[in-house]
């Protein structure tokens, strides 16, 4: 496998991801998996596309991870690891596409207008 970086988005959040034949290692902004991501919520949806396409534990992963929360974290780091997964066996394809973790979720957070407190939110009316 050539070192490649694959690149997961969600929100705000950006995961860059190298993967490499390894033992199962994952490394997330210099920390190790279990202390970077705490709840076993978000850890299980990382490591969803490895377990789908039976290669948990074959690879060394590094990954860098800027802006968002969490889950949005998490999430854009599912995306890069799918990415690079069907980068590395193009049948994984088939496996991983149907469970929706190779398309980018395009929601943003909308923007605040001019003259309210927030998107949407009007300040309160009153009649007198």
């Amino acid at each position: 496998m050539v070192e490649k970086i694959f690149i997961g988005r969600r929100k705000t959040s950006v995961a860059r991801l190298v993967m490499k034949p390894g033992t199962g290692k994952i490394t997330i902004n210099g920390r190790e998996f279990e202390k970077y991501f705490t709840q076993e919520v978000h850890r299980s949806d990382i490591l969803n596309p490895l377990t789908l396409t039976g290669e948990n534990g074959k690879y060394d992963m590094q990954a860098n991870i800027n802006g968002g929360g969490l889950t949005g974290q998490s999430q854009a780091l599912r995306l890069a690891i799918a990415r690079a997964l069907v980068a590395e066996m193009p049948e994984a394809r088939t496996q991983i596409k149907p469970h929706g973790m190779l398309t980018r979720d395009p929601r943003m957070v909308e923007r605040k207008k001019y003259g309210r407190p927030k998107a949407r939110k009007r300040f309160q009316f009153s009649k007198r």
